[in-house]
């Protein structure tokens, strides 16, 4: 067992960490990295009392990770988004009961959340990016499903280990599926970074998995052992995939009364990190209409992300090229030219004239308050320190009068008009950007 659970826990340890990484805020990459992580523990459970409850619950709940993951992934509008993902977390909550409760083969109830999602998926292929992607994770979920029947239902303790390791390589092919799709939603690159990552799983593996395995070997039985052994890959394998994150908290912890020399090195890092998953510069000129739209929002929505912003595609844009001319070009640098080009998009949409919540000024007021300045209206006790009077006034108003699901879909709205506007200004073939009436949006403005 030690030879398989070894290599096991320590990749599947290493791609959670990996993916959690990439972007914590995503909560498909959320979601996968406690399938995965779900599933290394289950190993190590498996290693330490094979066949045991523990250890059968553990394997069967990476399914209802995966699950949530691939309902993060559903392209669904904001209105229709809250009640599936209240629904999936309600559902996932008695499905876990029930893998809890069930005996033996009766745990397979945990593929169920699973085949409801990659029915919705299915459903929404059209606007799934990549495209391939339903058919992948159906393919992986049908290899999932057919290994975790034979494990409960086999009572070889041999063949168990097998099993488990097949299921390995099943959950380790997902991680990979849905970090290329985040990859893809956010017009990143995933390879440079994923094998500079996997560099480092693999040397700690050698290094660490090898030297433990013959350990487990040695001490045949002894379970404290054992343990120590998969508590030791797990430190090994979170340090390969969360490399950026570790070295910025040992910076801060060794460098705590340096802040200037801690923040010279953190700016540093960042950039060595955004070279790695920026998209080269040509793929920029040859973007569709659409794959446009959807950056220019999420860019909207990332605006007080410097980070984020660094790796998006837009940081190439031939107005951000004009202002960096004759300044050192560096990715951070970008993303401060590509925040003030958004910042004078949003401003242009403010109508002449005092501040008000008129309907002219919704698009203005969504992006500037809830993007730009980043105010979060819905929150139980909002601060109003450092606030203009501008900004008290819209808060109030969104909070008495514009439900989160109108405010979502103004954003969206107001992001079509942003990206029309950059879109023209990069050359690119004009075409008319749908948004959605305003006499369709049923609210109450004051």
């Amino acid at each position: 067992m030690p030879a398989v659970a070894v290599p096991a826990f320590a990749l599947s340890w290493w791609l959670a960490c990996y993916v959690i990484g990439r972007d914590p805020g995503r909560w498909a990459l959320r979601w996968t990295a406690a399938a995965l992580w779900a599933y290394a523990i289950g190993v190590a459970a498996w290693t330490l009392a094979p066949a045991s409850m523990a250890a059968e619950v553990l394997l069967c709940l990476p399914a209802l990770g995966w699950a949530g993951a691939v309902v993060a992934l559903l392209p669904l509008t904001p209105r229709e988004r809250r009640p599936v993902d209240r629904g999936a977390l309600v559902l996932g909550v008695l499905f876990l009961v029930m893998v809890i409760a069930l005996p033996g083969v009766g745990r397979l109830v945990a593929l169920s959340p699973l085949i409801g999602g990659l029915v919705m998926l299915w459903r929404l292929r059209p606007q799934v990016t990549p495209r391939t992607l339903p058919a992948a994770l159906t393919v992986m979920a049908l290899l999932y499903a057919a290994g975790l029947a034979l494990l409960l239902s086999s009572a070889d303790v041999g063949d168990g280990a097998i099993l488990v390791g097949a299921i390995g390589v099943d959950l380790v092919v997902v991680g990979y599926l849905i970090a290329v799709a985040h990859a893809a939603e956010a017009g990143e690159r995933l390879r440079p970074d994923l094998r500079r990552s996997l560099a480092a799983a693999i040397t700690a593996l050698v290094l660490i998995g090898v030297p433990a395995a013959a350990t487990m070997m040695i001490t045949n039985g002894h379970q404290g052992v054992a343990a120590l052994q998969f508590v030791m890959l797990a430190v090994a394998a979170a340090l390969a995939g969360l490399g950026g994150p570790v070295r910025r908290l040992i910076d801060r912890v060794a460098l705590h009364d340096d802040a200037s020399l801690r923040s010279d090195r953190d700016s540093l890092f960042l950039n060595a990190d955004a070279l790695l998953r920026r998209r080269e510069r040509r793929r920029l000129a040859s973007i569709s209409e659409p794959e446009f739209l959807r950056l220019t929002r999420r860019a909207l929505n990332d605006f007080g992300d410097l980070d984020r912003l660094a790796r998006s595609p837009l940081t190439d844009l031939p107005v951000v090229e004009r202002r960096l001319a004759g300044r050192e070009d560096q990715p951070r640098a970008r993303a401060r030219e590509l925040r003030a080009v958004l910042r004078e998009s949003v401003s242009a949409l403010r109508p002449p004239g005092p501040f008000s919540t008129t309907d002219d000024w919704r698009y203005y007021n969504v992006l500037q308050f809830c993007c730009v300045l980043g105010l979060n209206p819905y929150v139980r006790r909002p601060r109003g320190d450092g606030m203009s009077r501008e900004a008290r006034l819209a808060v109030d108003w969104f909070r008495r009068y514009v439900s989160r699901d109108v405010n979502k879909q103004w954003q969206r709205e107001a992001a079509m008009i942003v990206a029309e506007r950059l879109w023209t200004e990069m050359g690119g073939r004009h075409r008319a950007l749908p948004a959605r009436p305003a006499d369709e949006i049923t609210t109450r403005n004051g």
